[in-house]
């Protein structure tokens, strides 16, 4: 699910208008115009033809780039998006009154103003995949697969320009700006860094495919050569370095940045001090001394994998717990056995824990599950799968309501899910958009004709397609995998699945834990042995601790989950085992 630090983007009312879910994208015109922008590909030392998804941006905000003022809050900037192939340099191409956008649906209902503008090329490379397909996507260049920051895009100047849908203005934008290379992250005495090439994953795409890992390493790590160490693997985003580290103070100094998803003054301030607290438990004699990894694994169609199989996506389960894991285990003293293996996170992370739990559960023994990604479909957000015909609406014989998108901790909805819908097609075609809905269906999905993921619903419509829902149910619906294979898997998970979400969770992530409570608490057949708790009150992304609020409770994942890993350990280790890395 999207990451916390950017939940604070989705909050407030309203978010533009909607396209009717019984029209198609394509019949919806708004007011005609002659106004268009031209976006001009200025001659390269490459004269290379570009392909990819070309953005124009008009932002209301007085300052700051539109690139960076898109999202699914009330106050986006507005966005239009269109394809392109073989665009040569040096000739121009037309965004007009035909191209979809994102709140509002096209050019011509734009209000008359004076706004910035700004264009982006989103670029692609071309891929032939080991199934046959060849297909366009943006490549991760090691920023996490985010649009508007990925290294080699080109873009223009935000210029100030007067725009009006009742003119035949034509206003001009030239992509003479690239964003740079990213430098990799330095390797530190605490925190090492490893890349390693998949052998599964450069054989799925047809080019080389790398993994990544940040490894915190123990206190005492170099001085007891001989100790060798559990590992807790830390699912969740993309992150440039080790998320939430720091060995040094904090800058009591550095200027305040206040968070209003939280209400916290000098919330940066806040962040560092936590992070240095880490820093100082986990050194500290009493702190668990364990091997703790945070993957890379950004594709190209989100910033992280979802680390299993899929036939979109590629092998990432396989590539992750057979290629990777056993690779950082080798150079960094791991056990390597999967009594001495866990597993945490939170929202994509916590699905990522469990899936990874479930699909592999003897190699792990344990999974820390917070706010998880929805793990039965029959609650997918607010949509039943199995049982309703539309995403986007619930109908009744006389009207048509809404679905929610997201809410705040008092329950008020800021975003429906057809406009959060909407912005990815605005931001790219065939599920190629990086946002959230656009993953998990590229992961769950089989492969459609035209080799990109079979939609689940017409992004267009909300109407459901059954097939692709029994599809996902098959593969990827936890709660159903569970229940329909509990006599093989009951055994291997019991006391391993620890399930965490606050009952106010900003994306309803809650309702699919209850269905899959209402599972775990009945069966006797083994028992789970489990946990399954909830924050009262509590939004994204909860993660068990009652003592504190959320703004607090999120910084602080390691020294939640360590503890209850070691008394796992503790009750579950077999005999003779290698407990070294107990100094």
């Amino acid at each position: 699910m999207i990451c916390v630090s950017v939940l604070c983007t989705v909050f407030g009312a309203g978010c533009g208008r909607a396209v009717g879910a019984d029209v198609p994208v394509s019949q919806v015109t708004g007011a005609e115009t002659s106004l268009k922008f031209e976006v001009t590909l200025p001659e390269r030392t490459s004269d290379q033809k570009l392909q990819g998804r070309l953005l124009v941006v008009v932002s209301a905000a007085p300052s700051g780039e539109p690139r960076f003022q898109v999202n699914d809050g009330p106050r986006s900037a507005q966005v239009f998006g269109v394809d392109v192939k073989d665009w040569t340099p040096g000739s121009k191409h037309v965004v007009d009154g035909m191209v979809f956008g994102y709140p509002v649906p096209r050019l011509g209902g734009l209000p008359p103003g004076t706004y910035r503008v700004q264009a982006l090329l989103n670029r692609y490379q071309t891929y032939t995949r080991a199934d046959g397909h060849t297909v366009s996507l943006p490549p991760d260049m090691g920023e996490g697969q985010q649009w508007a920051t990925k290294p080699g895009n080109l873009y223009s100047k935000p210029i100030e320009s007067r725009v009006d849908p009742a003119t035949a203005d034509v206003i001009q934008l030239t992509l003479d700006q690239e964003i740079a290379p990213l430098d990799p992250p330095k390797d530190t005495p605490w925190v090492k860094h490893v890349r390693m090439k998949s052998a599964l994953l450069s054989k799925f795409w047809g080019t080389d495919v790398y993994l990544g890992a940040h490894v915190l390493l123990p206190a005492g790590y170099a001085e007891h050569p001989e100790a060798r160490y559990p590992l807790a693997v830390f699912h969740g985003h993309f992150t440039r370095d080790f998320d939430g580290w720091r060995s040094e103070p904090p800058d009591d100094e550095a200027p305040c940045v206040y968070n209003a998803r939280y209400d916290v003054d000098c919330y940066n301030r806040v962040r560092q001090a936590a992070a240095y607290a880490l820093y100082q438990d986990w050194t500290g004699p009493a702190f668990p001394r364990m091997l703790v990894v945070q993957i890379q694994h950004a594709n190209p169609y989100y910033d992280s994998s979802y680390a299993v199989n899929s036939a979109n996506v590629g092998p990432y389960g396989d590539a992750i717990n057979h290629e990777l894991i056993p690779y950082i285990e080798k150079q960094f003293r791991g056990i390597g056995q999967g009594w001495a293996r866990f597993l945490y996170g939170g929202s994509t992370g916590g699905w990522e824990a469990m899936a990874t739990q479930v699909f592999y559960p003897d190699e792990y023994n344990g999974a820390f599950v917070a706010c998880p990604d929805p793990i039965d479909f029959r609650a997918y957000t607010v949509v039943n799968l199995y049982e309703d015909t539309n995403a986007y609406w619930v109908e009744g014989p006389f009207r048509r309501t809404p679905r929610a998108g997201t809410r705040d901790s008092r329950g008020h909805v800021n975003v429906t899910l057809e406009q959060i819908n909407q912005l990815e097609l605005a931001l790219a075609s065939r599920g190629r958009s990086g946002g959230q809905w656009d993953i998990w269906q590229a992961v769950y999905s089989p492969v459609g004709d035209d080799g990109y993921p079979r939609p689940i619903w017409d992004k267009r419509t909300g109407q459901i397609d059954r097939k692709v829902a029994d599809y996902w149910k098959d593969n990827y619906d936890l709660s159903w995998i569970l229940r329909r294979d509990w006599a093989t898997l009951g055994p291997k998970l019991r006391g391993k699945l620890h399930i965490y979400v606050g009952d106010m969770d900003n994306y309803f992530l809650n309702n699919a834990v209850y269905l899959t409570e209402q599972f775990l608490k009945s069966t006797t057949t083994p028992p789970y042995d489990g946990v399954v708790d909830y924050g009262d009150r509590a939004e994204h992304c909860w993660n068990g601790d009652h003592e504190r609020g959320i703004a607090y409770s999120q910084l602080r994942y390691v020294q939640m989950y360590m503890p209850q890993i070691l008394e796992r350990v503790e009750k579950s280790a077999p005999a003779g085992a290698d407990l070294s890395w107990r100094y």
